[in-house]
């Protein structure tokens, strides 16, 4: 099942200084959450929404994990990271 988006959301200041530093944009984090490939709940009130994308030359594929607190409103990013081992995260029966 596709998890729902989320579009009232706010960046943490740890999230801020994680994407700024890790090279992630916030227009790559918002269209995540505005339409997530795959999400699943970590603990009550937090969930992982995450996608693939394709990077770079040649192109490479990745996956952006996103980690939101919704148990809150507006509901808060806490970080996110890009990583290219997508067997160890994508879950195939989510």
């Amino acid at each position: 099942m596709k998890p729902r988006p989320i579009t009232d959301y706010v960046i943490t200041s740890h999230a801020s200084y994680e994407l700024s530093r890790r090279g992630l944009s916030e227009d790559t984090i918002r269209a995540i959450l505005a339409a997530p490939e795959q999400g699943f709940e970590l603990r009550p009130g937090r969930m992982v929404l995450q996608s693939k994308i394709s990077s770079g030359q040649p192109a490479k594929a990745f996956l952006i994990r996103v980690f939101v607190d919704i148990d809150r409103t507006p509901a808060e990013v806490v970080t996110a990271y890009r990583t290219s081992k997508i067997g160890k995260y994508w879950r195939d029966n989510t």
